[in-house]
This record gives structure tokens, sequence and C-alpha cells, in this order.
């Protein structure tokens, strides 16, 4: 019932959304002479930001057309080059470089978060790393559009999926002899099973076993300075989550009949953990309309035209997760399992492992993902890095102008020098 709720408020939110945005194109229409006098402005905009903020929002595109490397500008090529039901992997490359050149860059494997939003979350993290690598990235499928036939996706199926991935990206160069690792950088969630996935590849020498594997803002041990997440988690038994937030995928969708944890909880949890922040940036928007700065305003826009696209993710994924990473602690103790078999942490000996944390981060304390470095006991000191990026929160470890100036540099020092 929860899930068929929320279809008629939002059908019914969708129609009251197109209404405001009729209304405030025609009191800002030219053709108004009403238009510029007294309140109508006022009006206007305000119905605008009501429209805007009321509105649903679908997938977006990734939309990197081009990428200036050293002031030249190439354009981008995107491909998906695997698909498979619950995700696929998506390659970005540069016209020029990476496509009819004899120059060969590191190729790096970004494994987006399966945490209600989409990947093109990290388009500015993918834009970034363009300028140095040539780029894949794990595009997750919304669970509500995958039919039941498909079968199940939980942790052990994610960290599968990110084998078949770097071993693809590692033999995409036929020859043996020329061929180069790849790299690995998981953002937030996916650092734990991006951890075990390296630690499996590593036991068994494959070939697609990263170079580097880069943890940024990700719960290895949630007992580090928890937050308000860890504590929501820890504080329910794992039946109060199957019972309250799991649900049915109604008929109108491919995946109908499948259980879920849908999109628009995890956007209500994440909404209600600021609120006073996202009323204020609604503010905000509608002062930058008054005062005719339409970029600012426009920029706000685009911060929650992604920020509220969100997708479902399937019932055993989630509750997997919050039972084995932020309830058990299986991953800092040493019990975590894939497919009944526990995970060896220290038979890590091949791969550099860089962990990243920012010091604002209300999501991931401090030290959680740090303590990555102790668990890889079978590393050399040397092939170990922690880096806080000082007054970054957890969205601006992976992107904005701290990600671009300080956190990808040392990402970038870090791949170089174990590459």
């Amino acid at each position: 019932m929860l899930y068929h709720a929320y279809e008629l408020q939002r059908n019914w939110m969708n129609s009251v959304s197109a209404i405001a945005s009729i209304s405030a194109e025609m009191l800002a229409s030219p053709a108004n002479p009403l238009a510029n006098i007294g309140f109508t402005p006022l009006a206007a905009n305000a119905l605008d930001v009501f429209a805007h903020a009321t509105a649903a929002y679908s997938k977006p595109a990734f939309d990197i057309n081009e990428v200036e490397v050293d002031g030249r500008v190439y354009p981008v090529i995107e491909a998906t080059v695997i698909n498979r039901p619950f995700g696929d992997l998506k390659r970005f490359r540069l016209d020029g470089i990476d496509v009819d050149s004899e120059v060969k860059r590191p190729k790096l494997l970004i494994v987006a978060p399966m945490s209600g939003h989409f990947a093109t979350l990290l388009r500015g993290t993918v834009r970034r790393m363009l300028q140095n690598f040539e780029v894949y990235i794990t595009d997750w499928a919304d669970a509500k559009m995958v039919p039941v036939s498909e079968g199940r996706f939980d942790l052990d199926t994610y960290i599968d999926y990110l084998i078949e991935f770097s071993e693809y990206i590692a033999e995409v160069e036929t020859d043996p002899k020329k061929r180069r690792r790849p790299h690995m950088l998981a953002v937030c969630q996916p650092s734990v099973p991006a951890f075990a996935a390296t630690a499996l590849m590593n036991q068994r020498g494959s070939v697609g076993t990263p170079a580097t594997l880069t943890m940024m803002g990700g719960p290895i041990d949630t007992r580090e300075s928890p937050t308000s997440v860890n504590d929501h988690a820890m504080n329910r038994p794992i039946e109060w989550f199957r019972q309250s937030v799991i649900a049915t995928v109604p008929m109108n969708y491919r995946g109908a009949g499948r259980r879920v944890y849908p999109g628009f909880l995890q956007l209500s949890a994440f909404m209600s953990m600021n609120l006073n922040s996202h009323m204020m940036s609604h503010y905000e928007m509608f002062k930058h309309l008054t005062e005719g700065d339409h970029d600012s305003a426009q920029a706000t826009k685009d911060f929650y035209d992604e920020y509220r696209a969100v997708c479902d993710m399937t019932a055993e994924f989630y509750l997997q997760t919050v039972e084995e990473v932020f309830q058990k602690h299986s991953i800092p103790k040493g019990t975590f399992e894939h497919k009944g078999e526990v995970v060896d942490l220290g038979a890590i000996t091949d791969t550099a492992l860089l962990a990243i944390e920012g010091e604002r981060d209300d999501i991931s304390g401090l030290g959680q993902t740090k303590a990555a470095l102790k668990l890889a006991t079978g590393l050399a000191e040397e092939k170990k890095r922690y880096y806080m990026a000082e007054g970054a929160g957890h969205y601006g470890i992976f992107n904005g102008s701290k990600w671009r100036d300080k956190v990808a540099p040392v990402v970038e020092e870090f791949i170089a020098r174990h590459g």
C-alpha cells in the first residue's frame, strides 16, 4: 500500500506542479500587461520555485560532451560496454587521446553508490577524472524497472558485478604484454563491496585485480565517529526495516512485484536530515529570481534536478547492507562473507589503498573509511595512504571545487605512484 499511496500522491503533485509552472509562465509573459507591476513578479517567481520543488524527475543524462586537457578541448565519447539486468558498465573516452592515438592512458573504474540516486550524481567526478584517465563507471539500474524474472540482486551479486567489470577493463587490450591493470575508485557506500571484491581478486590472482583502490567516504567501520545515519541503522532491529521501509513495486512498472527500498523513501530521509538547509536553498532560489540573478537560480535548479531524481534498491541488497555493514560490523570484525566464504582482507597484497574522508562528513564519520587501511594486514605500509579533505562534507569529497582542486590531485598522484 505504501508504494500505491506514493503513486497517487505523485500523480496529484505532478498536476499541481504543471499548473504552477503554466501560471508562472503566464504571469511573467511579456504579453501580460501586469507582468512587471506590483506583486506579479513575486507571484511568478514563487510559483516557479513551487513548480520546480514539486516536479517529478526521471534519470538524468551524463551530458558530458567535451573536456579540456592542457588547454585543448576534446569531444567525449560515451558508450555502454557491458549490459546487465541490474547495472551497466559505461565508458567515457576522449576523441583524439583515447581513440585513434598511440597514447594509452590509465583506465579508472568509478564505482557509483547504489543508494537511491543514479550514477549521474557523479557527473563532476567523471568529468574531472577524464582529464587524466579513460573512465568507466557502474551505471546501476532502477530496481523497479527490472523484471522479477531477472532474479535477486544482493551484496554477493554486487561484488560479482565489480569483479566482472574490472576483469573486462583489464582484458580490453587483447595482447597480454600490453595490458595495464585498472584502477578502482569507490564513492561512499560501494567502498564495502569494492574492498571485498579487491580482496577476492587479490586472493584469486585475477587479471582484473586493481592496481589501486581509492575509497571515499565509505562505511568500512561505522563504529568510528558514528553519525545520525549510523545511529538510525543501529537503533532498530532488521525486522523493523523489513516491515517499515520495504515495499512492493506496483503493476505500472516493469519490475512489478519486486520487493524494494523505494527511492522516494531514501530521498525523504536525506531531505529530513537537513530540512532547514533545503528550505533555505529554495528561499535563496526565490531571492535570486526576484533579483534577476537567473544564473544562480539555475545552478540551484540543476542541483535539485539531480538530487531529486531517485531510484529504488532491491530489498535484499538494502537489508543485507544494513545488517552486515551497520549492525553486525562484519567487515571490521572479519566475518564478512561472499557466497558463504569469509572474505580475507589480509589477502590484499598487490593493490595500493587510498582512504579519503571529509572533515565535515555527516554521512560517514571520520575514521570509518580510514579503518580499511588497518584491516589490510597483508599490505605493505608504503602502499597505504590516508587523506582528510579539510572543510569538505560528504558531497564535497567527490563533487565541487574541493573535489576538483584538492581531492582529485591526491587521487591522481596516488595512482601515478602505484600504477
